[in-house]
């Protein structure tokens, strides 16, 4: 296991001991679990445009290109990514002596461009780097910058023009970055706000979600031997290829987020793919939530059904989804709040009942393996949901003050949540064994013998916590089909999600813009109901979540993106793109018999 680094455990003394600080921390992980998942959709222009100036500017350097002789050459590409950043001179150059290293012999054309070089330099005199290329940008957002080190002492700018020139031994030359390798070994300063401790509680807060309650269905289906190897077994794989994800998105600093991971991996032709399956896990995401708290409200009063509830939420829920991401991001941390207390409960429903059902001291029946093959597959769905959440890594990654120990991190997040959710699954099914329900918090207080008041409590923030999440989750959803007719602005970076104008409040009143907007997030929720209301079972959505759409996200999508960048297969990547697409291919069909 990694150890924690001492001088990044709670970050630094000025900072990461201020709740201020690990609130706004967390609510910028919110804005990127907004955004990450929008990119699909919106930055193919983006993109665009910067390939049709590179070409523009490559045709350009082919007939300006530089070399220590002063010959003409073609520029040679051996990195189409890395060889947009901007030119690196070998040494740091004063603003105010410029042209003496730009004084060089490559005939007339080379001495008209120093000419210009040198009248743009002058004009802008704050610059210490005068560039031979226009530097391109990839996004709205503020790109990352290799730290480098000045290989030459630089002159005073006091010192006059001529001694300068004087003492040049040589012309100077822009140097290029040539080759992948060199680039890879920088370090860029990504501008992270996060510290260690700050980016560990929001990748844990980050896994642990409402996956945890159906997780000791998941050890009923599987039994103790296989339910305890699938569940350590998808954390080591998910941990891993979260560190794909990242080490990825670090060493190409024009990737933002998974989409344009994506991208780089398979082309453009991938968007739509991603995009799909990013809105098809939202949206199942948010039936599961109205579902949630229907059942846990039915079992508080069970005056009214479950289908009354769900259509009595809509009075809740339509409103808040018009609420901005600033807001909603603060609510999100009921979502936390309940899945500690649940934990919790269900440790002390255990140990403070004497006999069964639901106690440790007189476990229910249970059995050691598989005894019904048909619900081995909906057990590889149940426990891949609650590990998923790789669309948001990436920007988790790049938010951290040193991304170096981005890999350190995330073991011990995935140790943590791995070990909270075998807690909570085997605790659930020694208590109430292969009776359990689909939502542990249902059992907790249909059962008698508990503290009343203590469950009550958590099934009411189980009540609470899906109607304000519901909003944040569906978010996303909502911007990308506001994109896809053209209502909103694309977006050209998670970062940007904050503040991303709501058409809303941005369109006049009455404006066709506006009423589409309401019409279709209107739309989006009430959707969500009536799916659930079609599919009522939790256990049968959170199970199609975690066998489609997680296992493609969290394990099939970043390490065939691996594969295709390194053009490499090793044998452990094989192993578990094989295993993955076959359990993603028997837990789908599983779902759809069962259901």
């Amino acid at each position: 296991m990694t150890s924690l680094p001492t001088t990044l455990i709670v970050g630094s003394s000025s900072s990461s001991h201020s709740v201020r600080d690990a609130i706004e921390s967390y609510r910028r992980s919110q804005y990127f679990v907004a955004g990450s998942q929008v990119t699909a959709s919106s930055d193919t222009e983006t993109f665009s445009d910067d390939e049709e100036d590179d070409a523009r500017l490559d045709e350009e350097d082919e007939e300006n290109g530089l070399l220590d002789n002063g010959a003409v050459t073609p520029r040679t590409r051996e990195n189409d990514f890395l060889d947009q950043l901007d030119l690196e001179p070998e040494g740091v150059i004063s603003a105010e002596r410029p042209s003496a290293f730009l004084q060089l012999p490559l005939g007339n054309r080379g001495r008209d461009r120093t000419i210009r070089q040198s009248k743009r330099t002058d004009a802008r005199p704050q610059e210490t780097t005068p560039l031979l290329r226009k530097a391109i940008s990839f996004s709205a957002a503020p790109h990352p910058r290799r730290q480098s080190t000045p290989s030459a002492p630089t002159k005073p700018a006091d010192v006059p023009f001529e001694t300068v020139a004087e003492v040049v031994e040589r012309p100077f030359l822009p140097r290029r970055r040539s080759s992948a390798s060199s680039a890879k070994s920088g370090r860029y300063a990504y501008g992270g706000k996060s510290t260690f401790g700050q980016t560990l509680f929001n990748c844990i807060a980050m896994l642990l979600g409402i996956g945890m309650l159906s997780e000791p269905l998941a050890f009923a289906y599987a039994g103790w031997v296989t339910g305890t190897f699938l569940i350590i077994t998808y954390g080591f794989v998910t941990c891993y290829t979260a560190k794909i994800l990242a080490r990825i998105i670090l060493e190409d600093p024009r990737l933002r987020s998974y989409a344009d991971i994506g991208r780089k991996a398979f082309g453009q032709s991938s968007m739509l793919l991603i995009s799909m399956l990013f809105c098809l896990e939202l949206f199942g995401v948010s039936v599961v939530l109205v579902t949630l708290y229907a059942d846990s409200l039915h079992t508080l009063i069970p005056r009214y059904s479950t289908t009354t509830y769900k259509y009595w939420g809509l009075i809740f829920l339509i409103p808040t989804v018009f609420l901005p991401l600033s807001l909603l991001s603060y609510t999100s941390i009921l979502g936390i709040l309940s899945s500690v207390l649940i934990i919790v409960v269900v440790l002390i429903d255990g140990f403070s009942k004497p006999h069964g059902p639901g106690s440790f001291w007189d476990p229910a029946e249970t059995s050691l393996g598989v005894e019904s093959w048909d619900k081995l597959g909906l057990a590889f769905g149940l426990f891949m949901a609650g590990f998923s959440g790789h669309a948001v890594i990436p920007s988790l990654a790049r938010d951290m003050a040193d991304p170096s120990h981005f890999d350190a991190m995330i073991d011990w997040a995935f140790v943590v949540a791995t070990f909270l959710y075998a807690l909570i699954g085997s605790a659930g099914y020694l208590m109430f064994g292969k009776s359990v329900s689909d939502e542990i918090s249902i059992d907790l207080l249909q059962t008698p013998g508990y503290n009343p008041t203590l469950n009550q409590i958590a099934l009411w923030m189980l009540v609470i916590s899906p109607l304000t999440k519901f909003a944040l989750t569906t978010q996303p959803l909502n911007v990308t089909i506001e994109i896809l007719f053209g209502i909103e602005a694309p977006l050209a970076a998670p970062e940007e999600m904050v503040s991303k104008p709501n058409p809303l409040t941005s369109a006049p009143p009455g404006s066709l813009k506006r009423i589409v907007a309401i019409f279709q997030r209107v739309a989006v929720t009430v959707s969500s109901v009536l799916v659930s209301i079609l599919v009522p079972e939790f256990s049968s959505v959170m199970a199609f979540l975690g066998a489609f759409a997680a296992f493609m996200l969290c394990v099939i999508g970043p390490i065939s993106a691996k594969i295709r960048l390194d053009r490499h297969c090793g044998l452990l990547d094989g192993i578990f793109l094989a295993s993955g697409i076959i359990m993603a291919i028997w837990g789908t069909v599983a779902t759809f018999v069962a259901g």
